[in-house]
């Protein structure tokens, strides 16, 4: 399973406050959720036990299955990805279906359920959910009928369309009325018009597009390969390419978390046999390039808290139990670890 996780773009982290302001431009609380971190846990496949917990980090207090827990029923399948959206949270399972709650008290507000396949992300845009979704698999297990599924209305709701995308769709990202989709297999990001509901373009990139990020105004792709990762930018007045940069990381999962300091932090997996996984940081406007940073096995989900300078980093401890999230200062030394549900692949960072 990716995450990814939205991994939150920082134009969202650096927009996060204590308060926001409804219709009538008065200032509310944030509510319980939206303060602190979220942890999600991807869960077993087969028991489909993914779920959120909650953590204070001031009070190290953590709320575990804060779903089941605001709506009196499990949630039921495996959690692939959080997005936060205008107050509301989507739960993506890539179990075929997609949860909508508040941000603040994680109760309902609706859900997309059936005629879904392996949803993986969801974007809004023009008042509708894009969600994008590998398909079924073919006798060969491969996903050849790939596509974004729209729904009309941003709290769930039947699947009106399929616009059909290259294969693997990950990361979506949305600009205006444009929603760009991370086609992960075969090196494309594909833009779509949210008011047509058809892509209008086809941009090749490099590497395995995984994770969208903003940064400066600027739209941003992270894509790997087996031996480097690129950091691709995007002319968002004309849909355009703009600039790639590449460095020299191996084995790069696609995981990604975003430091201070313009420092990134990449999963590494030597995969089998060897299962040496690892964390580099690294920065693409300067020197920084340690490849090493830390190094383990069993690491699952990476997040970074840019307003305490911490890394998270999850353990699946190969799902045989719980996992567990341990937590490190930004010169690498260890913080402390706690326990967690099964298969934590990824932080939601208030």
């Amino acid at each position: 399973m990716k995450l990814k996780f939205n991994q939150l773009s920082w134009a969202f982290l650096l927009s996060v406050i204590l308060f926001s302001c409804n219709d009538s431009g008065s200032e509310q609380p944030l509510g319980e959720y939206e303060q602190g971190i979220l942890i999600m846990n991807e869960g077993n496949f087969g028991t489909n036990d993914g779920e959120v917990y909650h953590l204070d980090p001031s009070t190290e207090v953590l709320k575990s299955n804060i779903f089941e827990a605001e709506n009196m029923r499990p949630f039921a399948g495996i959690l692939e990805d959080m997005v936060p959206v205008n107050g509301a949270l989507y739960l993506v399972a890539n179990t075929g279906k997609v949860e909508v709650v508040d941000a603040g008290t994680f109760k309902s507000l609706g859900a997309v359920s059936g005629d879904l396949d392996q949803p993986r992300s969801i974007a809004v845009a023009d008042s509708k959910l894009f969600i994008s979704d590998y398909g079924p698999y073919d006798e060969s297990y491969a996903t050849p009928d790939s596509y974004i599924a729209v729904v009309d209305g941003v709290n769930g709701g039947m699947v009106s369309k399929k616009i059909e995308v290259s294969n693997k769709p990950e990361d979506l990202f949305t600009y205006g009325k444009y929603v760009f989709v991370a086609g992960s297999e075969e090196g494309k990001v594909e833009v779509i018009d949210a008011e047509k509901e058809e892509v209008i373009k086809v941009l090749e990139v490099d590497g395995h597009p995984a994770q969208f990020f903003e940064s400066e105004g600027r739209l941003w792709l992270y894509s790997t390969d087996s031996e480097e990762v690129y950091f691709q930018s995007f002319h968002m007045d004309n849909l355009t390419k703009a600039t790639t940069s590449t460095l020299p990381v191996a084995n790069a999962t696609g995981r990604i978390a975003f430091g201070n300091d313009d420092l990134f932090y990449l999963l590494t997996s030597t995969g089998w046999p060897d299962y040496v996984d690892g964390v580099a940081r690294v920065s693409v406007v300067g020197p920084e390039l340690d490849l090493n940073w830390i190094e383990g096995s069993g690491f699952y989900g990476i997040g970074f808290d840019q307003s305490r300078d911490e890394l998270y980093l999850a353990n699946s401890n190969g799902f045989q139990g719980n996992g567990t999230v341990t937590v490190y200062s930004k010169d690498g030394t260890e913080i402390r670890n706690f326990e967690v549900g099964r298969g934590p692949s990824g932080f939601l960072f208030y």
